[in-house]
């Protein structure tokens, strides 16, 4: 319930400006995922995934069940290794909740775009460069919702300027 008031505050502050709140619930759910990832390690003690493949699973299986007690399904992996979509039948922050009624809405606002905030963050604290978007989402009518994720490139582990 706490989500939907902040997304319902947003809408408001930015006058219904989908495209402006679903930057911002990307950009808060960054800042979480930069931040629970080491929440993550620290109580998983995984080590370095070994491909991207790995990397999905581990997400699925074990990020989405620790922190939302959902496990979505990894599907549509690409023959190249470097996407594959989450399928999530039940999507927690979509519990309970509908789309105003104004048709812009439903075509522009995905409700849980923090969601792609929380993984591109993640992802980025364990050198992943990855983008992350949704394809469907229940509150749009679709059966499932669900989130697409590519792989940009492995980053270099860098040292910051000033520390040996």
């Amino acid at each position: 319930m706490t989500y939907g008031s902040v997304v319902a505050q947003l809408c408001r502050d930015y006058n219904n400006d989908y495209k402006r709140v679903n930057e911002q619930l990307e950009s808060m759910g960054y800042n979480i995922g930069i931040r629970l990832i080491e929440e993550f390690l620290a109580k998983t003690n995984f080590g370095r995934c070994i491909n991207f493949k790995e990397t999905a699973e581990i997400i699925s299986k074990v990020g989405f069940k620790m922190f939302l007690n959902t496990t979505p399904t990894v599907e549509n992996f690409s023959a190249d290794g470097k996407q594959f979509n989450l399928i999530l039948e039940d999507n927690p922050l979509a519990e309970f909740v509908e789309l105003p009624d104004d048709n812009k809405a439903v075509k522009e606002l995905w409700y849980s775009n923090v969601l792609v905030g929380v993984l591109k963050g993640a992802l980025q604290m364990v050198q992943l460069d990855v983008d992350v978007s949704f394809v469907k989402d229940v509150l749009r009518g679709d059966p499932s919702t669900e989130i697409k994720l590519r792989l940009n490139k492995i980053l270099k582990d860098e040292i910051p300027a000033g520390e040996d």
